[in-house]
């Protein structure tokens, strides 16, 4: 049989201590925009300067997407 042992509140502090939230890496852009570092901004789709991600192509599919589900759910409903 295992014999238990205690856990004091010394121990669980200690282990507790690595839990701590640290800042998100953040860092500016040349345009002027905070991103994550390592990744392409958002908002524009440039990553170390060059464009990385077509921003515009990415808005324009998923808002053909939702016009086709909202078609899709308004002939369902008809």
């Amino acid at each position: 049989m295992v014999v238990r042992m205690r856990t004091t509140k010394s121990k669980t502090g200690m282990r507790r201590s690595h839990h701590a939230l640290e800042k998100p890496a953040t860092t500016v852009d040349t345009d002027g925009v905070m991103h994550y570092k390592h990744r392409a901004t958002a908002e524009t789709g440039k990553y170390r300067g060059r464009q990385v991600v077509d921003v515009e192509k990415k808005l324009e599919k998923k808002r053909v997407k939702q016009q086709k589900k909202l078609e899709e759910a308004d002939s369902a409903s008809e």
